[in-house]
């Protein structure tokens, strides 16, 4: 695996060239050093990480206004919850006093 000096992109082999499909940067192929490269068969996998659930409240209320015009609720319960792709996450209460959930604005 070879990764372009320029852009940072993985590199793909085009005959006796690395050539990055993203900014066209090209090198000349050195046998010596693919050579030393490491094989998937000969690395070690250590598992996927370990990751908390997000999906799960700890059980202690914080102050919010719940959003429900017939609940006086000021307490709520909160998560932090991964959006689709990882690209960030996004805090969910639900109220305390009645129920409803809702996501931070």
């Amino acid at each position: 695996m070879q990764f372009c000096d320029e852009c940072g992109s993985l590199m793909h082999t085009e005959g006796d060239r690395w050539v990055c499909r993203s900014c066209a940067n090209e090198e000349r192929r050195d046998s010596q050093a693919e050579a030393a490269m490491s094989l998937q068969d000969g690395q070690q996998d250590d598992g996927a990480p370990a990751v908390a659930d997000a999906t799960q409240s700890t059980g202690e209320t914080m102050q919010e206004s719940c959003p429900a015009d017939d609940c006086d609720g000021d307490r709520a319960y909160s998560q932090m919850m991964p959006k689709p792709g990882g690209s960030y996450e996004v805090r969910l209460f639900t109220c305390a006093e009645c129920g409803r959930k809702w996501r931070e604005s």
